[in-house]
């Protein structure tokens, strides 16, 4: 990784929340983070952490019974407070989004060349022969050999690494400021997987791209991201480098995902787990939300909800007990 090009954020989401069911269920809750430009942000957590939610949040995605509210900052205005032709331009032009399953995102009666040229109709001014020569120059720069022919195939004609290449070279088209990837190597194998990442990187660097990653793989967040925000119940817990993360976790969730995780090189032991499973939405416990799963909960944590507090520049965490955790060591 050649690492940020600067540290001025492209990216500025403050106080960010999703409900649903008429804000009966909060799926994203008072989030803020930035992202720099030229930097990969990942966003890590288990599934139910609104990971996705926050993605879609950001540029309006989400179903019409969802609200969101906060700002999303991006190039000097609030993408919540853009009128719909103002978000056309932004969404899917400046900032693109990699969907978490291609064989869902794609459609499957129309070929790949249609479904690459929709983005190249609304957000550029090339002739039809110029969409078509722009979808095969994307396809061969997604790694999609003999484009020219495989440009009138259909999605259920390619591999699953090759639908997600289709999916990054539709979110490419209009050459974006920014990119949104949703787990985009869920369902690949651990070969195909590593060459999408690489993939992402190479073209973060030849475009001069930002990248938010949501995934659960701390593995791709160690080989592939710059910064990491670990996200339960809907909230941060903990930011970071990823340096900073792994070395020394403040949160207790983020040392239980740590211990999860099997390391080369070590002696053979026990993996940690965390007990239970993450709560539903219309079941959050008070307090810390995972206090009834956590080794270190006082009854302060099963009473008040800890704020997201700077330790650092850029290093941050929700934790009454974070003395506890940093006592208790990297499990990596």
């Amino acid at each position: 990784m050649s690492g940020p090009k600067t540290t001025e954020p492209v990216l500025d989401v403050r106080n960010l929340t999703a409900t649903f069911g008429d804000g009966e269920l909060t799926a994203v809750n008072d989030v803020s983070f930035t992202v720099g430009s030229g930097e990969v942000l990942g966003l890590v957590g288990e599934s139910g952490s609104g990971k996705s939610v926050t993605l879609r949040s950001i540029i309006r995605l989400v179903p019409a019974s969802g609200d969101v509210s906060g700002e999303v900052r991006w190039q000097g205005q609030n993408i919540l407070a853009m009128r719909d032709a103002e978000l056309r331009g932004v969404r899917g032009g400046q900032i693109s989004m990699i969907f978490q399953e291609p064989m869902s995102a794609l459609n499957p009666v129309l070929p790949v060349f249609t479904q690459i040229e929709e983005n190249l109709k609304a957000h550029t001014d090339l002739d039809g022969n110029g969409r078509r020569a722009r979808a095969r120059e994307l396809m061969d720069m997604v790694g999609i050999p003999d484009a020219a022919r495989r440009l009138k195939e259909f999605p259920h004609q390619f591999s699953g690494g090759m639908r997600q290449r289709v999916m990054i070279a539709i979110a490419l088209a209009s050459n974006p400021r920014l990119l949104l990837a949703d787990e985009p190597t869920t369902a690949l194998d651990v070969t195909i997987q590593d060459q999408i990442l690489k993939l992402i990187l190479d073209l973060r660097d030849e475009l001069s791209m930002s990248v938010v990653l949501v995934t659960h793989d701390l593995g791709v967040v160690a080989a592939t991201c710059d910064r990491m925000a670990v996200m339960y119940a809907g909230r941060i817990v903990e930011t970071g480098t990823v340096s900073e993360v792994f070395a020394q976790p403040n949160h207790a969730y983020t040392r239980g995902l740590l211990g999860s995780v099997p390391h080369a090189g070590t002696e053979r032991s026990r993996l940690l787990s965390i007990d239970g499973t993450p709560p539903p939405l219309d079941r959050i416990p008070p307090g810390c939300a995972f206090n009834p799963r956590c080794e270190f909960a006082t009854d302060a944590c099963r009473a008040t909800v800890p704020p997201l507090q700077d330790l650092s520049p850029g290093r941050s965490v929700a934790c009454f007990n974070r003395d506890s955790v940093v006592a208790a060591g990297s499990p990596v």
